[in-house]
C-alpha cells in the first residue's frame, strides 16, 4: 500500500517538477536512520512529504515534525501523510522556518529546503540538536554544479551555489562540528559534535 502512494508521489514530482529527495539518497538516509536508532526527527522542508514518509516507514517509534512554507506542497503532504496513516507520527508546520520558535530536542535535523538558507537552517537549529544528534544536509552537490562553479553562467544559479559552497566551507572548517560527505544520490553530508565523535 505504502509503496503505491510512494510511486504516485514519484510521479507526481516528477509531473510538477517537485523536488524530493533521490532514491538512492533516500535509502542511505532511511538506513542511516535504522542503524543509528534515530527516533526523533526535524525536516526543514516537506514539499509533498515524500522523505518524511520513507523516514517514518523506517521504524513505527519514529516521529517526525516537518516544516513547509508554500501552502499548495503543504495541502498535497498532508494528503500523503493521510493516505499513509502516518499523521499520529508525522506533524506538519506550515510557515517559514526562519522565523519559527520550536523549543523541542532532536536526534536529527534534516536540511533539505531553500539552498541559499543552509546555514541560516543549521545556525537557527543546531540547539534543537540532542548532544548525540546528527544534522543532515542534502544537495551538496547540486545536481553537478557545485563541482562546476567557475562554469555556471547563470548569474542567479551562480549566487545560489556560491551560497551552498559557503556552507560546505563552514562545516569543512567548523570548530564545534565534523561532517562526513557522501556521493551518494545528490550528494549528502552528516554532521555531528566534535566532542562526541572524540568519546
Amino acid at each position: 500500500m505504502y509503496s503505491d502512494v510512494i510511486k504516485e508521489m514519484e510521479k507526481y514530482a516528477e509531473e510538477k517538477s517537485v523536488p524530493i529527495m533521490q532514491k538512492k539518497g533516500m535509502t542511505f538516509l532511511c538506513k542511516f536512520i535504522k542503524k543509528n536508532n534515530i527516533k526523533k526527527i526535524l525536516e526543514i522542508g516537506t514539499a509533498i512529504g515524500y522523505s518524511a514518509i520513507n523516514m517514518a516507514l523506517v521504524d513505527d517509534d519514529v516521529t517526525i515534525v516537518s516544516i513547509e512554507r508554500d501552502q499548495e506542497k503543504y495541502i498535497e503532504a498532508i494528503k500523503n501523510i493521510k493516505k499513509c496513516n502516518l499523521d499520529k507520527r508525522v506533524s506538519l508546520i506550515l510557515g517559514d522556518a526562519l522565523t519559527l520558535e520550536l523549543k523541542d530536542k532532536y536526534d536529527m535535523i534534516f536540511i533539505d529546503a531553500a539552498k541559499a538558507q543552509y546555514l541560516n537552517f543549521f545556525e537557527k537549529y543546531k540547539d534543537n540538536l540532542v548532544s548525540d544528534g546528527f544534522i543532515v544536509s542534502d544537495n551538496m552537490e547540486f545536481h553537478g554544479h557545485v563541482e562546476n562553479y567557475e562554469k555556471i553562467e547563470n548569474k542567479n544559479l551562480k549566487a545560489l551555489v556560491g551560497k551552498l559552497k559557503k556552507y560546505i566551507d563552514f562545516l569543512n572548517n567548523n570548530d564545534e562540528y565534523d561532517t562526513k560527505f557522501y556521493k551518494v544520490g545528490d550528494g549528502i553530508a552528516i554532521t555531528y559534535r566534535k566532542d562526541i565523535a572524540d568519546e
